[in-house]
Formats: structure tokens, sequence, C-alpha cells
């Protein structure tokens, strides 16, 4: 058995624990905003917290979690109420979508770490997430609106 919280609720599941988080989350919790991009921690897609560190869940094993609080887009806000889920919709981020969880939840970690990045802290904390749209420029721009939401006090 493997016990851990999943956006603030606990868990315990039966589940061999060299199991991807990645498919802990979607098969196991229907927890299915956490996408699988390329299944090698190279695209993003399945970026999700561990005790507030942007983690690749496909190629994390679920007893990393073991203990732990691990956070996923459906843990960033219910509601689509955390300032960077609103600078998304504002600055119509995404094209067809698949990366965003994973682009927003790195994202997170950065305004956490950095509340007022420059582009080269969003590009370089971005550098990690792949866009097959091209929507960077958009991206930077979500980010830069959402530090300035969450500095005027609109933070989750």
């Amino acid at each position: 058995m493997i016990s851990f919280s999943v956006n603030r609720r606990p868990v315990k599941l039966d589940v061999d624990p060299s199991t991807p988080l990645l498919w802990v989350l979607r098969d196991n919790l229907a927890l299915t905003g956490t996408k699988f991009g390329c299944g090698m921690a190279q695209c993003g897609a399945c970026t999700v917290h561990i005790d507030g560190e942007a983690v690749r869940s496909c190629v994390a094993a679920v007893s990393r979690a073991e203990g732990k609080e691990v956070t996923t887009i459906e843990g960033l806000s219910a509601d689509l109420s955390h300032p960077l889920q609103r600078a998304w919709i504002a600055e119509d981020v995404p094209q067809c979508g698949y990366c965003q969880s994973g682009q927003l939840m790195s994202a997170a970690v950065l305004l956490r770490e950095k509340p007022r990045p420059t582009d080269e802290d969003i590009d370089q904390a971005m550098t990690g997430n792949i866009c097959r749209c091209g929507t960077y420029p958009r991206i930077r721009k979500a980010i830069h609106r959402a530090a300035e939401m969450m500095s005027a006090g609109g933070a989750k």
C-alpha cells in the first residue's frame, strides 16, 4: 500500500511502487488533466508537484510520492481562480491545449520561487516544457500577467 495526498486529499492505493505516478493519477485516481507526452521526461506535459517541486510524473515512480503531497492541474484551483489560470485565459494561451497543464504547473513553481520573473527567468524555467503549437510568446505574457495579479493581491 502506498499512502500520499493528492490535491489535499489523502489516498491509499495498492499499486506496484514502480508504477509511474502519471498512470496512477490518470488510471487509478481519474485525474486526467495531467497528460502523457513523451514518456521520457523531455516534454513537460506530465508535470505535477510533489511537495511543491515540479516533477515529470511519467518517469517518477509512485513510491516517490509516499507520505507526500502531490498537486495536479486539478489542484491548482477547482474554479479557474488561480492567477495563472486567469492569465492563461486572458492571454488566450492555448492553441491545441495539450501541453498546457504541464506549462501551468511549471509556471506555478517559477512564480513561487521568483514572484517577479524576467523574460530570461521565464525562458529558463519553462525550457523543459514543449509547446508544439509554439505559443511561447503568449505563455511568457501570461506568466508576467499572473505575476502582476499575484503582486496586486490576487494570489491563491
